[in-house]
């Protein structure tokens, strides 16, 4: 096969959505599922995995993401093809702030140790930040004033 034709395919199948994702995000990763019935059908569904990154790795259409999560007590680590046709999508839930692009010491951390601290994302230069309007001052219930004491005249 020639050079050419191996980059029109890879192009072909290289998925168009960027992947906007780090080391330390949270991401929830959609895989396609396919089961056979009793009755030998095909049936595909969506499955769920959700766990850190641990690391991305290499670039183009062979780039891979591993996702670590923990499942009744044990460590459970995935790697998956960022373009393979398998995935149906990618989220993030939150972006970690962690200072390394591979976080291999999380499979030796337990309980809250293994906890990431929240990356605070700046909003891009174009966006405007949601004006929200200040609540309403709540109505003061009108009274009548309150008559001043009767003092009594003094006669002198």
């Amino acid at each position: 096969m020639s050079k050419l034709n191996i980059e029109a395919v890879q192009q072909e199948s290289k998925k168009k959505d960027v992947f906007d994702f780090r080391a330390g995000d949270t991401v929830t990763v959609n895989i396609k599922i396919m089961e056979k019935t009793a009755d030998g059908k095909a049936k595909s569904r969506i499955q769920p995995f959700k766990g850190v990154v641990i690391q991305r790795k290499g670039t183009g259409i062979s780039s891979s993401l591993t996702v670590r999560k923990i499942s009744n007590n044990i460590g459970v680590e995935r790697v998956f093809q960022m373009h393979s046709p398998l995935i149906d999508s990618i989220e993030v839930d939150v972006r970690g702030k962690v200072r390394r692009a591979r976080i291999y010491y999380m499979r030796n951390l337990r309980g809250k140790a293994a906890r990431i601290a929240e990356r605070k994302v700046n909003a891009p230069a174009g966006s405007v930040a949601p004006v929200v309007a200040p609540p309403a001052p709540k109505p003061v219930a009108e009274t009548a004033p309150a008559p001043a004491p009767a003092v009594p005249a003094t006669e002198t």
